[in-house]
């Protein structure tokens, strides 16, 4: 099954390319390794604004993740022109705005994990990590690095 075919399975469209919003490149490509940048969470066309632990609950915050892994694939798409060619996804950096005492980043970052293991079917190194802000009052941003062929 191709991983177009597990993302319609779980009802995933992939998104255009959101252009970055600074000065950087959206990817960059060394050898086989692809490196994405932050992708923030975005909904009904803007930032998906909150704090976690504050604003929004543990659920929301993994939704936020997997609606960001969900832009980063379109990324993927972008730079590559197929995302049959992801040999893996190496590693995964979510950052989570973070309430003082909220610990659930882990919890959070599962929503990325899922869309990302369910669309290329193996697991990926991640770290997840509280920040007291975020680009545009985001709740969550992710980047990424994927081996490529």
């Amino acid at each position: 099954m191709s991983v177009y075919d597990r993302l319609e399975e779980m009802g995933v469209v992939l998104p255009e390319m959101t252009p970055p919003a600074a000065s950087f490149a959206p990817w960059v490509r060394t050898g086989d390794l692809l490196y994405l940048s932050g992708h923030i969470a975005r909904r009904d066309g803007g930032p998906w604004v909150g704090q976690l632990g504050a604003t929004l609950s543990t659920s929301q915050g993994r939704e936020a993740a997997r609606r960001a892994a969900i832009d980063l694939l379109g990324t993927v798409h972008a730079a590559t022109g197929d995302l049959g060619v992801v040999k893996q996804v190496v590693k995964v950096m979510v950052l989570v705005n973070s309430a003082p005492g909220f610990i659930e980043q882990h919890l959070v970052a599962n929503g990325a994990s899922e869309i990302l293991e369910g669309a290329f079917g193996s697991a990926h190194a991640r770290s997840a990590f509280g920040a007291s802000q975020i680009p545009f009052g985001s709740c969550v941003e992710i980047e990424a690095i994927l081996q490529v062929a």
